[in-house]
């Protein structure tokens, strides 16, 4: 075999074990690392497929829902697709304290997984909330933003869960 033969064909087997090894990478467990994200309807709507899949499930926090444990920091609340009655909620358990922003009516992303009796755990809870600051106008209490959080965190401050509804 000349050297040149020798050369190609060793380049060509490193070729091979490279795509190989890529391959095996790219596609060999990759639905194992999926993180799907739906809306709790699309979610429904999976069936059994959505059981023990990890999922970002977003909606919004149906009103009157949030049910907060302070003494086990267990957080019980409905995500909806919307704010409106009748739309499709999927109960979620969180045992993570909520941030400060969560209240009723604020849109959530939620990761976790549901499971058949119904019940999404959540080992992650983020809010959704604008970043855009806009300055109090001429005579606006600069303060009046904190209504907006006791409004809907008195639900949600201390107590059982019988209490919060």
């Amino acid at each position: 075999m000349t050297p040149v033969a020798r050369n190609r064909l060793f380049a060509l087997g490193a070729l091979l074990v490279a795509g190989a090894g890529l391959g095996f990478v790219a596609f060999g467990n990759i639905g194992e690392n999926l993180v799907y994200y739906w809306s709790p309807s699309e979610m429904l709507a999976q069936g059994e497929k959505a059981y023990s899949a990890t999922i970002r499930l977003g909606g919004v926090v149906q009103p009157g829902s949030i049910q907060w444990n302070a003494e086990h920091t267990t957080l019980h609340f409905r995500v909806a697709n919307d704010a409106k009655e009748g739309t499709p909620s999927v109960l979620v358990r969180s045992t993570e304290t909520p941030p400060q922003m969560f209240r009723d009516k604020i849109g959530v992303v939620v990761e976790g997984t549901y499971d058949a009796s119904g019940v999404f755990s959540s080992n992650r809870l983020m809010v959704n909330h604008s970043n855009e600051y806009r300055a109090p106008k001429e005579g606006e209490d600069p303060n009046k933003w904190r209504e907006t959080l006791s409004e809907g965190t008195t639900t949600a401050s201390t107590g059982t869960g019988a209490e919060a509804r």
